[in-house]
């Protein structure tokens, strides 16, 4: 009792904690490539195959055999007693114990015969006696109207010495009866159509299919073998190149090219991994394009700032009203920078939701080009707005007035000679678009798709804005899209670009009201 606590204790004691040791196992398969999991997967479907013959073949090959000979008896015997007021009966009975090997015989209910057919070896029919039959014949009649016996004879032969018999085989007979009736009318009698067959023994052939399989399954197994050598291999190649090529673009090199192979999945895969690579390189240009860009913004007010706070400080006479406002302009300059880049992150995660409510966006347009007055008086610029009435919207008051803001300084910074910029508001189908239009350079086709982008610039060379921070599209197109509005460009080169958006009208009703309540609140 001891012994067998302290073996339970040995036992229980390693649960207390539990093992890692599974984890390691699952985690070891987890890990196996596509090629050996391959391997593994088609030797388990070799072996099943290799075992579904075996069993076929070998183990169930008597019990299958004995059930088609029994169907086969069964069918027969219910042939013979379907025809058996035909013309040609007795020729059709001869015909089928030649073709099956088979006797048949055909019984009164007393066991006396009225047909005998087939002179097989051992056949069981010609033992039987006539009481036998017709115990037989009653059985049928007990059973429904069929009768099944399976018979095992023993054959004898002399001993070399004395008299006495030694077995030497046995055989295996089936018997199969079916009641029917033979003739019409006043002389139709009940008989009994009896089929006997010789089931023969397959030891033999078992022995031969088992020596025929063991040779089978040597070859199968070693062909599958290298079949399935080759196929991983030819599968997992181009897998592993991909994932190669894969490594090294992780660690910034854009220029690597993947490579498919004979399967169009692969194929697409490397087509679809070059294309991603192309872009990831299109992107990282953008940013360092960008980073230089900002870093020049920010460099430019700094040095300002700097260089004149150093002059006033060194310089005597020079702490004038003219150095102080240089500085406030370009600390506010770098202010709307970095608020630019505040808002463009929070507009791109998703922190910053517009907060819609009645607005009169032709009224707000007026306000924004008023303040313009000083840029238009002194540096040349006109600045011109088209508007065929009114137009009440439902949008963020501050977001939209940032777009209308960017848009404007766009195209401002990218006029043309004329140094002309129109703001055109038209109203149909129940929306208002608003266009900002320049005459200046104008856009390349294929650029077009990319001047929303942050990190693009149509022109490389960097030049200072003349108003803004330049980072004026991508906020605009980051607001519209969480308005919900339609936006785009149209640009030809050397003609000038014209920015537009669309957001849809309030109804009649609620505009009326809404404008009145703005109304309102400026006269208080």
């Amino acid at each position: 009792m001891k012994l067998w606590q302290s073996r339970k204790q040995r036992r229980t004691e390693p649960e207390a904690e539990p093992s890692p040791a599974p984890q390691h196992k699952q985690s070891r398969f987890s890990h196996l490539g596509i090629r050996w999991r391959l391997v593994g997967s088609f030797a388990m479907f070799v072996a099943l195959l290799l075992m579904l013959l075996w069993l076929l073949q070998i183990v169930f090959l008597e019990s299958f055999y004995k059930s088609i000979k029994t169907s086969s008896i069964k069918n027969t015997a219910e042939e013979v007693a379907a025809s058996i007021n035909d013309e040609n009966f007795y020729t059709e009975v001869n015909r089928l114990t030649r073709q099956d090997l088979i006797c048949v015989h055909v019984i009164r209910e007393d066991g006396t015969p009225v047909l005998t057919s087939g002179n097989q070896p051992s056949c069981i029919l010609h033992m039987l006696l006539t009481d036998q039959a017709a115990l037989l014949f009653r059985q049928a009649q007990e059973n429904g109207g069929t009768v099944l016996e399976n018979y095992q004879l023993l054959e004898l032969s002399p001993a070399m010495q004395g008299k006495t018999t030694v077995q030497t085989a046995s055989t295996e007979q089936l018997l199969y009866g079916i009641l029917t009736t033979r003739g019409e009318g006043d002389t139709a009698e009940p008989v009994m159509v009896m089929v006997d067959a010789t089931i023969t023994p397959i030891n033999t052939t078992v022995e031969t299919l088992r020596a025929q399989l063991v040779i089978i399954t040597v070859i199968m197994t070693a062909f599958s073998i290298l079949l399935v050598l080759l196929l991983s291999a030819m599968i997992s190649r181009p897998i592993t190149r991909i994932t190669e090529s894969a490594k090294q673009l992780a660690t910034g090199d854009y220029g690597t090219q993947f490579t498919g192979g004979t399967y169009r999945e692969v194929t697409e895969l490397a087509d679809t991994l070059n294309y991603a690579s192309r872009e990831l390189s299109k992107v990282e240009r953008l940013r360092q394009e960008f980073i230089a860009n900002v870093s020049h913004d920010l460099r430019t007010p700094l040095t300002m700032i700097t260089g004149y706070a150093e002059v006033m400080r060194d310089l005597p006479g020079e702490n004038t009203p003219e150095n102080v406002q240089i500085i406030i302009d370009e600390a506010r300059r770098l202010t709307d920078l970095v608020n630019d880049l505040l808002d463009l992150s929070r507009l791109q995660s998703g922190a910053q939701t517009p907060e819609p409510e009645p607005l009169n966006l032709t009224k707000m347009i007026r306000g924004i080009m008023g303040r313009y007055a000083k840029l238009v008086l002194h540096d040349g610029y006109t600045i011109t707005l088209e508007a065929s009435g009114d137009a009440m919207v439902m949008a963020d008051r501050l977001r939209m007035t940032q777009v209308l803001y960017n848009l404007i300084n766009n195209a401002i910074n990218y006029a043309g000679a004329d140094r002309a910029v129109l703001v055109r508001q038209t109203i149909e189908n129940n929306s208002v678009k608003v266009e900002v239009i320049d005459h200046g350079e104008g856009i390349p086709a294929e650029s077009l798709p990319y001047v929303w982008d942050r990190y693009y610039k149509v022109d490389k060379n960097h030049r200072r804005s003349t108003v803004g921070a330049g980072l004026g599209l991508s906020i605009v197109k980051g607001v519209l899209e969480a308005h919900g509005a339609e936006y785009g460009v149209a640009s030809t080169l050397g003609e000038g670009s014209d920015f537009w958006f669309r957001l849809p009208l309030l109804p009649p009703d609620a505009a009326l009201t809404a404008e009145s309540e703005e109304n309102h609140f400026d006269f208080s």
